[in-house]
């Protein structure tokens, strides 16, 4: 009989015992009570955190959105229908994130952060809880600098800052979307980076958008988030979320950054859905009673960052759609108080051939006015005010009053200021144009043409501001120092275009 080697049966043990500790591991299960309508209703996950991550069978994952005393309400990301009653629950103790950085410009994604185009898988390690806390008061800095859109009512009358949250709001088809389209398209070659995140869409519209984007040169710095209109309601839920905190990623490393969430008043239907599910109380319009901090914690993300923070900065343009023109109705109201400001869009004003058919009067901007270029500002002073004036006039005119020279002539300037404001889809105008061309009109230049030369006139200035030399001594002053030249050096340059009309 071989002498037994004490010490190396000992080593032995030691090893054994530091495995099989090792695969010792404490997991919370729970089991599915019911599930139906992408909720599911678990019971025994008495350590589970709100937002946090579950794994079901099939490797289908949830999204932990109530808590009670016996049971969770778990909202399912991807297919319900494989899970039935009884199955088996694990929590993960991760809050559920989605991935962000460079990777994702110009893919198409869906609200996990799973591509939704032809272009393989996303390569980035980098991941963000989608629920995160606003930043507080300060950390941000004051909204200094003009987010250009290129349409010449909004850079002129309601200027968007970049760090603010500017309401497009209006009835269906009368051009929300195109606004907030043409605004990500103006921001080529100006180092801003854009989210567009599509709630409740149609396919075929976010298809048309993606080859938009393509053939405009747009979708190599865009990010869309899709969650289609026939979808789950927990993916169009989240979709606005994942939007932000791709955004985020962006804002921290010192960006600028454009996000449009198209449109929140479907995002707000998908949350009555999932709640009613729930059987949460149903408050005003049946909408559940924290509809309100639903979005005031989603546009609250928004912020411009000081420069400690590397001042990068988050605008959002939300959408919502009206019914019968109603700007009071319940989440309308609810968006309004939230945001900085709003751009309600006309139906009347759309049919009658007004486009963009945007309301000056109901459309205000409170903090852009500090974002403005001084140019604008100066030009722009009083175009609110002789639309107004005009407004008044013309429905007075519609009486067959006699009007005297002065009404006649300020009627006149209205009709060219509504001609010259008026712009076609996707035709984008910089700002030394815009400044210029609001110029000619306030100095009383534009006086002696027709409608038609009004919009020749515009056209040369933009030529000439590229091509003419003292048109391109003039575009280097406004872009350099964002300050009108000398009055005698605009009047040559106008004068000298209005003998080529």
């Amino acid at each position: 009989m071989s002498k037994i080697k004490v010490k190396e049966m000992t080593e032995v043990i030691k090893k054994q015992i530091e495995s099989f500790e090792q695969d010792v591991k404490l997991e919370n299960i729970g089991k599915v009570l019911s599930v139906g309508d992408g909720i599911a209703i678990v019971y025994g996950l008495q350590q589970a955190m709100m937002g946090e991550l579950l794994v079901f069978p099939h490797n289908v994952k949830g999204l932990v959105f109530n808590l009670e005393e016996h049971q969770v309400g778990v909202i399912l990301l991807g297919e319900s229908n494989l899970i039935k009653e009884g199955d088996m629950v694990k929590t993960t103790k991760r809050i559920f994130e989605v991935p962000v950085g460079d990777a994702l410009l110009g893919r198409v994604v869906n609200p996990l952060g799973e591509p939704l185009d032809a272009g393989g898988t996303i390569q980035t390690t980098d991941r963000l809880p989608v629920e995160r806390r606003a930043r507080g008061v300060m950390a941000r800095g004051s909204i200094n600098a003009s987010m250009e859109t290129g349409i010449k009512v909004i850079d002129a009358l309601v200027p968007i800052g970049k760090g603010q949250r500017e309401l497009i709001i209006g009835d269906r088809q009368t051009g929300k979307t195109t606004l907030a389209v043409d605004s990500i398209i103006n921001q080529k070659g100006k180092d801003v980076i854009c989210v567009y995140v599509a709630i409740g869409q149609k396919d075929s519209s976010v298809t048309g958008l993606v080859e938009l984007f393509k053939k405009e040169g747009a979708l190599d710095y865009t990010v869309i988030v899709n969650a289609g209109a026939s979808k789950e309601g927990t993916l169009l839920y989240l979709a606005p979320f994942a939007g932000v905190t791709i955004a985020e990623y962006f804002m921290e490393k010192g960006k600028d950054v454009l996000i449009v969430y198209d449109d929140l008043s479907k995002h707000a239907v998908a949350y009555r859905e999932l709640s009613l599910l729930l059987r949460r109380p149903p408050g005003r319009e049946a909408y559940p009673g924290d509809v309100f901090y639903l979005h005031s914690r989603l546009l609250e993300r928004s912020a411009k960052l000081n420069d400690k923070l590397g001042g990068g900065s988050i605008t959002a343009l939300p959408i919502i759609e009206t019914k019968a023109g109603d700007i009071s109705a319940y989440i309308s109201t609810n968006v309004i108080s939230i945001t900085d400001g709003q751009i309600f869009l006309e139906t009347e004003l759309f049919y009658s051939g007004i486009r963009p058919a945007i309301n000056a009067g109901l459309s205000v901007s409170r903090v852009g006015g500090a974002a403005q270029w001084n140019a604008m500002k100066k030009v722009a002073g009083t175009l609110r005010i002789n639309l107004a004036n005009y407004r008044e006039l013309e429905s007075f005119a519609q009486f067959g009053s006699d009007l005297d020279q002065s009404a006649k002539r300020r009627l006149e300037r209205g009709r060219k200021t509504v001609e010259m404001l008026k712009q076609d889809v996707h035709e984008l105008v910089n700002m030394p144009t815009q400044i210029v061309t609001i110029y000619a009109l306030s100095k009383g230049m534009m006086d002696d043409l027709n409608l038609e030369q009004v919009q020749l006139l515009e056209q040369e200035i933009n030529q000439g501001l590229r091509m003419n030399d003292l048109g391109k001594k003039i575009n280097k002053t406004l872009n350099e120092t964002k300050k009108l030249p000398k009055d005698e050096d605009l009047e040559k340059f106008i004068n000298g275009l209005k003998r080529l009309i």
